[in-house]
């Protein structure tokens, strides 16, 4: 299970140390693709073989659907932790989500999550500001 939030600087290579309690849940293979809010999400590889089948067999006949599927996959790279610790942003992965030099991964349960700095912190203070009404949504649902 991946929690917390740690802030880390991507090298000139444009490569990123993950932070060293989650490595070892990672394994050696993980899957770096878009994310939602302009993140990336990284998955172990057992757990993205998961969201992909899942993804597979949602209906291509509705354009949504296909969109969010195409948004998953297409972007998708499999991506090798090097003996630091360390991963390869790709540039296409980098531009779509807007990433710089600072940058915050977050971990999200079963993924981890990897935000641009400021990008993360205006993200994290509006839903912050919005926390007693998220809650009660999610109450009602019965989630919370």
């Amino acid at each position: 299970m991946f929690l917390g939030e740690y802030k880390h600087s991507i090298d000139t290579k444009k490569r990123l140390s993950v932070p060293s309690k989650f490595r070892r849940e990672l394994g050696g293979s993980v899957v770096l693709t878009r994310g939602l809010d302009l993140s990336l999400f990284l998955y172990p590889r057992e757990e993205w073989e998961r969201i992909a089948q899942k993804l597979s067999t949602l209906p291509a006949g509705q354009a949504t659907t296909r969109g969010f599927v195409r948004l998953m996959l297409a972007g998708a790279e499999e991506i090798a932790l090097d003996a630091l610790g360390r991963i390869l942003i790709p540039e296409h992965l980098k531009t779509y989500a807007r990433i710089h030099q600072q940058v915050v991964i977050t971990g999200v349960y079963n993924r981890l999550e990897i935000w641009d700095e400021q990008l993360w912190n205006g993200y994290k203070k509006k839903v912050e500001k919005d926390a007693d009404m998220l809650a009660e949504k999610l109450g009602e649902i019965g989630a919370f």
